[in-house]
Order: structure tokens, then sequence, then C-alpha cells
């Protein structure tokens, strides 16, 4: 006997929301919403936990919310010496300090270290970020990598059960 389908759930949490306007990150929308900056409906609301339809009316600091836009996907080039992230607390040079002028919010789809060049993805949906970074996925992965000091095959062999680096347990590496 199968269980019972759940029931779809209608509407969106109102900082999923706000994120896809590119108004701010999900946690940050989340923030706003509990300074009582967002109106739906006309009412004031501080609970990041409401659900919202496409009917709804949401507004942030009497602004309605511009229209939502199009999944986008970019493909960047990222040189060594930049992070992967909005703001670095070290104040470090960020990808998002050298994208151009006029490009929508936008997030990375995984990230490269600060000292590592290569593609990056970037996108301004969250939903499809996430679908690419998750494991679950079984998206095949391709990195070239430049060893310096002398590798075994020995040690190669052993990356496919896994590796812990600082307490992160990665997955198998073929």
């Amino acid at each position: 006997e199968r269980p019972e389908p759940k029931p779809k759930k209608s509407g969106e949490r109102i900082a999923k929301v706000l994120a896809r306007a590119g108004l701010a990150s999900r946690r940050d929308a989340e923030e706003i919403v509990t300074q009582g900056r967002v109106t739906v409906n006309g009412r004031v609301i501080n609970s990041p936990a409401l659900d919202i339809t496409d009917s709804d009316v949401v507004a942030v600091d009497g602004k309605p919310l511009p229209p939502r836009e199009r999944t986008r996907l970019f493909m960047y080039h990222k040189p060594r010496g930049l992070m992967t992230t909005h703001a670095d607390p070290e104040g470090r040079p960020t990808v998002f300090d050298n994208l151009p002028e006029g490009l929508p919010r936008l997030i990375s789809i995984g990230r490269l270290d600060f000292n590592t060049e290569g593609l990056l993805l970037l996108t301004n949906d969250g939903g499809l970020a996430r679908t690419l970074e998750h494991p679950d996925t079984g998206w095949l992965r391709r990195y070239r990598v430049r060893a310096h000091g002398e590798v075994t095959q020995a040690q190669l062999d052993q990356l496919k059960d896994g590796v812990e680096v600082e307490g992160v347990k990665y997955g198998p590496i073929d």
C-alpha cells in the first residue's frame, strides 16, 4: 500500500519571492520581512514563514515588487585572486565586484577557491543553482588540477574512496 501523496503547497515563501525579484538574498529578505518593511495586500507582515500566491500584491518600503525576471545563466571565467562570495569579511576582491554594471542580482553555482581560475556559472535563479549544485542530481564535474611536488598513483587511487579536508567529507573522485 502506497502512502497518499502530500498535497501540493500553494504559493511560495515571501522571502523566496523577494529574492527572486532580485531585492536581496533569501536570508536578507527574511530580515527585511521581520523589520516590518513588507506589505502583502496592504497589510504589514513580519513573519518570513508566510506563503503568498501570484494574486497577492507585495510591496517593500511602499514600492511594488518589480516583475520577476526570466531565469538567466551566465558563464564567467574567474581569474585567480577573486573570492566567490558577495562580501568577503577580509575585504578581498570578489567575482561580483568585477562583473559589469547592469546585470541582475546573481548568485554563483558552486564556487572556485581564491587561487583557482576557470569557468564559473552564475544565475539569477536560486532554485536552478541549488539543483545544479546538489550531488543527487548526478551532474558530472571535471577539473584539471596541477599538483606541486610528487604525487604517486597510489595517492591518486585513494581519492576514489573520497577525501576529508578540514573536517568536510567529499565524495569519490575518479
